[in-house]
Order: C-alpha cells, then sequence, then structure tokens
C-alpha cells in the first residue's frame, strides 16, 4: 500500500478528537465556565459554579465541568447504565427502568422500600393526603387505607399501591403527551403545572438554549416517549429529609465529530421539588495525551421552598445543590473510570 493512501486511511479510521482550543472557547461561549485547562481539569475534581439569579424565585441553576476518560459515545453509554443506589451519600433508595409503553410498568419494588425517616415521612403525609404532597386533588381521591395490609418493607400495602397507581398514570400520561399531559399539582392549594415550570427553567437560560436548540427539537424533551430516544425511569430519594418519588426521561443525542448532548428531566415529583432539567454538552478532547471527553453539565431545579429563601438562606441552597452535583459526578466517575 502507498504511503500517501495508507495515510488518508488512518485519517479516515481514526476516531474525531476536537482541538482542546475549539472545545474550550465552545464551552466559553454559552457557560460560565470562560477558562478551563483540560489536562489539569482531567486531574482534578468536579468545578461547579453558581449562574446569575433567575427572574422566578422559584428556579434556580448550578453549572459544572470536568474530563474523564474514553470518548462521549462511553460517556452515553455510562450515563444509561449507571445504577446510583449504590452510593449511600446521593440518598436514592430505589431507581428503575420503564418500559416505553408505560402500561407494563412494574413499581412491586414500593413494598421493598427501606425502613427509615424519610420513607416513613412520606408514608405519614400519604394516610393523611397532607397538603404537602405534589398530587392532583383527582388523585387525593383515590387513596384507600383499606384493603390489604403489610408489606414487604416500611411501605405498606395500601400506601405502595396508591403511588403505583399514580406513578403508573402519569408515566402514561408522560409517554402519550408530555409534560404537557402531567395533571397540575393543585392538591397543594397551587395549580402548579410542571410543563410550565420546565418552560419557564429553559427560557430563564437563552445561552442554553441557543447551544441545546437543535436538541430541544429533535428529541422533543418534555413531549413523551414518542420522541427521539427517551428511556424512562422513577425513583425513590431523599429531599431535605423527606421520602420523594419521581419520574425521569432520558434523551440523547450525536453531534458532529464526535459530540454528544443528552438531557435528564424529572417531570414528576410527589415533593421536594416541582421538576429538574439536567443538560450535558461533551466533547472529545485528548487530556495529557489519551481519548477523553470534557463534559459540561447544567442543573436546574423549579422548588416552592425556593421561593421564600433570601441573603444566606437562599447562598446556603445553592450551596447545598453544588455539593450534591458534586457527590453524583464524583460517584460516577468513580464508577466509571476517571
Amino acid at each position: 500500500m502507498k504511503p500517501l493512501l495508507a495515510s488518508l486511511l488512518l485519517l479516515l479510521m481514526a476516531k474525531p478528537i476536537i482541538s482542546a482550543a475549539d472545545a474550550v472557547a465552545e464551552l466559553a461561549a454559552f457557560s460560565v465556565f470562560d477558562k478551563v485547562d483540560i489536562n489539569a481539569l482531567a486531574k482534578s475534581d468536579v468545578k461547579t459554579e453558581k449562574v446569575p439569579p433567575m427572574s422566578n424565585a422559584r428556579f434556580l441553576a448550578v453549572q459544572s465541568c470536568y474530563v474523564t476518560s474514553g470518548a462521549p459515545a462511553k460517556q452515553i453509554e455510562a450515563l444509561r447504565q449507571w445504577n446510583p443506589t449504590k452510593h449511600r451519600e446521593l440518598k436514592i433508595f430505589l431507581h428503575s427502568d420503564l418500559p416505553r409503553s408505560p402500561s407494563t410498568a412494574d413499581f412491586s419494588k414500593l413494598k421493598n422500600a427501606p425502613d427509615n425517616g424519610s420513607v416513613r415521612t412520606l408514608v405519614a403525609d400519604t394516610e393523611k393526603m397532607s397538603s404537602d404532597l405534589q398530587i392532583s386533588r383527582e388523585e387525593a381521591k383515590k387513596f384507600s387505607s383499606g384493603g390489604e395490609k403489610g408489606g414487604g418493607g416500611a411501605m405498606p400495602a395500601p400506601v405502595a399501591a396508591f403511588w403505583a397507581d399514580l406513578l403508573n398514570a402519569r408515566a402514561r400520561s408522560f409517554a402519550s403527551g408530555g409534560t404537557s399531559a402531567q395533571s397540575p399539582y393543585d392538591h397543594t392549594g397551587e395549580a402548579i403545572k410542571p410543563g410550565d415550570e420546565l418552560n419557564g427553567l429553559l427560557k430563564q437560560q437563552d445561552k442554553i438554549r441557543r447551544q441545546f436548540s437543535v436538541f430541544l427539537g429533535e428529541t422533543g424533551i418534555g413531549r413523551g416517549a414518542g420522541s427521539l430516544g427517551p428511556e424512562l425511569y422513577w425513583e425513590l430519594l431523599d429531599v431535605d429529609d423527606k421520602g420523594v418519588l419521581t419520574l425521569g426521561a432520558s434523551y440523547s443525542r450525536a453531534g458532529g465529530a464526535g459530540t454528544y448532548q443528552a438531557a435528564d428531566v424529572l417531570y414528576y415529583a410527589s415533593g421536594g421539588y416541582y421538576v429538574a432539567l439536567t443538560l450535558y454538552q461533551m466533547w472529545p478532547v485528548s487530556a495529557d495525551g489519551k481519548p477523553s471527553t470534557l463534559v459540561w453539565r447544567g442543573d436546574m431545579i423549579s422548588s416552592a421552598s425556593l421561593a421564600s429563601l433570601h441573603g444566606v438562606e437562599r447562598l446556603a441552597s445553592e450551596g447545598a445543590m453544588m455539593k450534591d452535583i458534586s457527590k453524583a459526578v464524583t460517584a460516577f466517575r468513580k464508577d466509571t473510570g476517571r
């Protein structure tokens, strides 16, 4: 084989690697990170920064970036397969994938919820139909404390059955019509609509919206399982010492030159927050001569509890959110290979 032809073939076979300068420049164009050293970041912990306050007091956002080994496609696959429940510090008690046709969804794991203070609080709030529960008035009418007793864990059978039915119905609604088909949280006294909260978060982040405009359009984030490539799941976790049940959908899209964009939408929560959105931008780079991925992550949340926070209290809430994100990224990097 002639040397020139061999060189051309090697170029065609090589995996795309974006120059560090180009990746850093694109990162700086839409994020709060105006200066990043790829090699230094590869050897350090995740960097997290708060963003300027948004006009809606319920909204809070944090951005982070880090470098990890392997190409973006590897990171996307790792995100799909990652199970956070084995990291106790993340306080995610149950995690389970859902089929794209939620009519066959299985929520039987609820009966095996752990016996801890967070779960006991959720059970107590459910049994008395507390106004803290983020459900609709119609959903509240469906709870009955009678029938089957007991359960395999801390969650009595009537409570587990109530939440299984509610989560199944909301997952079906999302699959057919996205966040706009979700019933409002009007049992709380306010008619909060998850779809409006998600759209509000995105509208507050103009640079990010432009960066992800194609992705948001093609994947139809928040438009349900009929759009491109969503993967559905549910979780039981702790939020401020209270058990919270949540429904989520994950999306991803390959871009040019080996880049990827991804999103994780928590479109329902029984408490703690109304909705949450995490966006990812990934670039294939070289760190110390090794194929790596530069990852930008943007976390946005809407929560009733944030609305009343000012000054030091709001700063503390931002700090807690940044700390939680750092814990999650550190756990993920540990599991998938730094």
